[in-house]
């Protein structure tokens, strides 16, 4: 949007509100599920912004994204953690660990791939 640039974030706000838009963001985001027919758009730890537009809401979502088959998920109320499997490979790569204990350090570092090395890296 090159008419948008310099425009101070306070006034883009004000503009906004004037126009009966509100964002606001979702905390503690688990994971999104985007669900068809055959599979499933998963995204852990997403960032999810609220748009609302004089009463209809869309949302806005970013963060890495994996698919899985529908249903590959045991229990519908038991959440499973998932890490991207570049983040593993990135993990194991750089600390030389196995698969298990690369996932291991991104479940303590909350999928984090930078703080699971150096958890890895300052146990030895």
């Amino acid at each position: 949007m090159a008419g948008m640039r310099g425009v101070n974030p306070r006034q883009m706000q004000q503009a906004m509100k004037k126009m009966g838009i509100k964002q606001t963001n979702v905390a503690d985001v688990v994971e999104v599920v985007i669900r068809t027919r055959t599979t499933e758009i998963v995204i852990p730890r997403a960032d999810v912004v609220c748009v609302d537009m004089q009463g209809s809401k869309s949302y806005q979502i970013s963060g890495d994204e994996h698919t899985r088959p529908v249903g590959s998920v045991e229990s519908p109320g038991q959440v499973e953690e998932t890490f991207p499997e570049e983040d593993i490979q990135l993990v194991v790569s750089q600390t030389g660990c196995d698969r298990e204990s690369a996932v291991g350090a991104l479940k303590e570092a909350v999928g984090q791939p930078a703080e699971a090395i150096l958890c890895l890296m300052t146990r030895r």
